[in-house]
C-alpha cells in the first residue's frame, strides 16, 4: 500500500508542470528544514495532493512524512 501511495505522489508530481522545473527529494520539499515533510510542504511540491494520500504514507500519523516514510 506504502508503494501505491508514493507512486500517486510521485505521478502528481510529474503530471505537475511546477514540479517538472524542480527537485522532490527530501530536502528541497522540506522548507523549513526540521527532517519530515508536513502536508503544507508536500502541496507546494505536488499542487493536487489530497489529504488522504498523504494520510496514507504518513504510517505513523504524526502529520509529517519522515525519511523513511518519504522514500518507501
Amino acid at each position: 500500500m506504502k508503494k501505491i501511495v508514493l507512486s500517486t505522489l510521485v505521478v502528481l508530481g510529474l503530471s505537475s508542470a511546477a514540479i517538472a522545473q524542480g527537485a522532490t527529494d527530501l530536502v528541497s520539499v522540506d522548507t523549513d528544514a526540521n527532517g519530515a515533510v508536513s502536508f503544507e510542504e508536500a502541496v507546494v511540491a505536488w499542487p493536487d495532493l489530497t489529504a488522504e494520500a498523504f494520510a496514507s504514507a504518513d504510517t505513523d500519523a504524526n502529520g509529517e512524512l519522515s525519511a523513511e516514510e518519504y522514500t518507501l
